[in-house]
């Protein structure tokens, strides 16, 4: 089988590179705007061919989107007019409203299938590729019904050569979910890390003294603003409902300090704590 994977970084190169491994596919075509990625793919041999889109597409059974949410938005049409009703489309990004919107206004929707693998890292490239990454997380597919048969099964077949473990979902209760555990995390990291930044002007002090709570804190925060402004812009009522609420907390903690009220500051903590239950 013939695979076309547009953005050959950090999830499309993961990717291309356990379904190489898991002889899903046989060849590999990459399509990508830096010419420095598309060389290192070839070299890594994450990819068999650097190709222009029209040509990739059409000679492709799969096609795998792995761009920015907001190039994949944009980019989805093009990609839909150039494939038949044997050929599926997949995309693999954080947001779904958005890209399921896309889709819907073309022909070709019931060969689109809007997918969402639970993982990434701060990374990018193709030399952040690693063929294990997925093994274990979350898959989600969303608003299956609007998706051929053969379309959906060729998707779960992906995830389970992932070895993901598949969830189903709509593409608004995906948005608002992923806003609640992911889109806050990043936020969060961002302002902790510019909070260091602007408090502590010594970058020595910083690297001597950050023990690795800080450090596995503001990991996100090294994540690149080309990927998570996209996500933040499509995503945004769920990101500001769920940013007020965190607002919220962070004045509560703010509260109990002033007020010299550790026995709340205690609640808030032990509250917290209920967490472990759930990630263990």
């Amino acid at each position: 089988m013939k695979l076309t994977i547009i953005g050959v970084g950090l999830i499309g190169g993961s990717i291309a590179l356990k379904l190489r491994e898991k002889h899903f596919v046989d060849y590999i075509y990459g399509v990508d705007y830096s010419e420095q990625h598309l060389r290192e793919a070839k070299e890594l041999e994450i990819i068999d061919e650097a190709s222009p889109l029209e040509n990739a597409v059409k000679n492709s059974d799969l096609i795998i989107v792995a761009i920015p949410v907001d190039s994949a938005k944009k980019n989805l049409e093009s990609v839909l007019a150039l494939i038949n009703d044997q050929q599926t489309v997949m995309d693999v990004g954080s947001t779904k409203s958005g890209i399921v919107q896309a889709a819907n206004l073309h022909k070709n929707r019931n060969r689109f299938v809007a997918f969402h693998p639970m993982w990434g890292t701060e990374n990018s490239g193709p030399k952040s590729a690693i063929s294990d990454s997925f093994t274990g997380r979350a898959g989600v597919i969303c608003d299956k019904e609007d998706s051929a048969p053969d379309a959906l099964k060729m998707v779960e077949q992906v995830a389970e050569h992932l070895e993901m473990n598949l969830l189903y979902m709509d593409a608004e209760s995906h948005d608002v979910h992923t806003a609640y555990i992911s889109h806050i995390s990043h936020i969060t990291s961002y302002a902790l890390a510019n909070t260091v930044l602007e408090k502590e002007r010594e970058e020595d002090t910083i690297f001597q003294l950050a023990s690795s709570g800080f450090s596995s804190t503001v990991r996100l925060a090294k994540s690149h603003p080309e990927m998570w402004v996209p996500i933040f812009r499509q995503n945004k009522e769920n990101v500001l409902d769920v940013l007020n609420e965190h607002i919220t907390q962070l004045r509560k903690f703010k509260s109990a300090l002033e007020k010299d009220n550790y026995e709340y500051l205690e609640e808030l903590i032990r509250n917290a704590n209920k967490i472990r239950g759930i990630l263990k």
